[in-house]
């Protein structure tokens, strides 16, 4: 069985979600294939800095998001070491206009927003990629269930291990030597954590807490890798009682929240990334295939940008080929391809700079707040600590931009 479609996209993830709506948006159909049954959730929560809320709002999506999580109005880090702040930063005043933006959004609640602003034909589930080929202007793309569909456009946003990027000819992302453990609290009563992120670095290890809501805590735990992963995987009371062990000098409310958490709220993953030069020397886009999000430019955590990044992809993506496909009737299929090919360059060359400034930033500032030797111990809790939040904040100001190009 085989069946046309103008405009492919692999993986439902926040790239892919916000790719399909912002082309939506534009009148233009796409179909989403996801490999599992139903929208994937893992990560429990993601901070969305002001460069995020720019492009949830050019979907439409901005509004209904903010009513149910509250905005955060400064940061905190502090030394787990001597539990003395290093550094303390409010932002401006409320208002997306004068300062940052900064929220917690649970991951579940961001993809079923943008899923439910889409036809409900937009998504398919159980639909796992098995392999491409090309036939002439367009993709073959074979489905494990041995179905076939040809793609005008086809683009990858699967994830780590994406087979578009595979295709495009990129590596698998490298392994940063460091795992994170995530979780996250419900309080029925609601809890005392004040409306702002709180960061903890030192020997070696990296958490913080950061709240959602006033009924929800996020909180991570990074620390360097090794042979106790494995036995940790499947263990929610051994994360539990290793990340406990590690936590250093840190108020008592953050300890309470970890002992708190649930079972099955606790998650172990190993941290990866794209090596930068790749994301420069690299295949973005080829012909009529790109990748966005996760498949493009996998990320460490350590400035909060991956899920944003994939916002920002999408909005920019989509706007790139409505571009493309505008006034298309009467086009020959020649022309078409070329105007595709051309607008998908136009993506790549947008997102390769900061797709490229993103990554190696995360992995500095991950080198930097988790080393654990004196000297690098001492700059950064002295001298560093200010430079850090700072960049943070710098890395949230980009603009991705409207759908339609002014």
């Amino acid at each position: 069985m085989e069946a046309v479609e103008d405009i492919v996209i692999v993986g439902a993830g926040i790239a892919g979600l916000t790719t399909a709506l912002g082309l939506h948006r534009l009148g233009i159909r796409s179909l989403v294939l996801e490999s599992s049954d139903g929208l994937r959730t893992m990560g429990f929560s993601l901070t969305t800095w002001t460069n995020a809320w720019r492009a949830l709002d050019a979907v439409g999506i901005g509004e209904p998001l903010r009513r149910q999580y509250s905005q955060l109005f400064g940061t905190q880090t502090a030394s787990t070491e001597s539990g003395l702040s290093t550094v303390e930063r409010q932002f401006d005043a409320p208002g997306t206009q004068r300062g940052h933006e900064i929220r917690c959004v649970q991951r579940r609640t961001l993809l079923e927003t943008l899923a439910n602003e889409l036809p409900s034909s937009t998504i398919r589930y159980s639909s796992r990629v098995v392999s491409i080929e090309e036939s002439g202007y367009l993709k073959l793309v074979h489905l494990s269930d041995g179905s076939i569909l040809k793609a005008k456009v086809l683009i990858g946003c699967d994830g780590v291990h994406s087979a578009v990027a595979k295709w495009l000819g990129f590596k698998k992302p490298s392994f940063a030597g460091r795992s994170a453990i995530r979780g996250c609290v419900y309080y029925e009563q609601g809890h005392n954590f004040e409306p702002k992120p709180f960061r903890y670095f030192g020997e070696g290890v990296r958490s913080g807490v950061i709240p959602c809501n006033d009924k929800s805590i996020y909180w991570f735990f990074t620390f360097s890798s090794s042979s106790q992963n494995e036995e940790m995987e499947e263990s929610p009371a051994k994360m539990k009682q290793f990340v406990l062990g590690k936590l250093g000098k840190i108020p008592d409310n953050m300890r309470a929240a970890i002992e708190k958490t649930e079972p099955d709220d606790f998650i172990l993953s190993p941290l990866r990334f794209r090596p930068p030069w790749e994301i420069l020397l690299g295949n973005i886009s080829k012909n009529n295939v790109c990748v966005a999000g996760d498949a493009f430019h996998p990320m460490t955590p350590d400035i909060g940008q991956g899920g944003c990044a994939a916002l920002e992809d999408g909005i920019v993506l989509a706007r790139c080929l409505g571009e493309a496909l505008r006034d298309k009737q009467g086009m020959s299929s020649e022309e078409e391809y070329k105007r595709i090919e051309m607008g998908l360059k136009s993506y790549a060359k947008e997102r390769r700079w900061r797709a490229f400034e993103l990554i190696s930033t995360a992995y500095m500032v991950g080198y930097i707040q988790q080393s654990n030797g004196k000297v690098l111990n001492f700059l950064r809790e002295r001298v560093l600590a200010s430079f850090l939040a700072r960049l943070r904040l710098k890395m949230a100001s980009y603009d991705c931009g409207k759908l339609r190009a002014s």
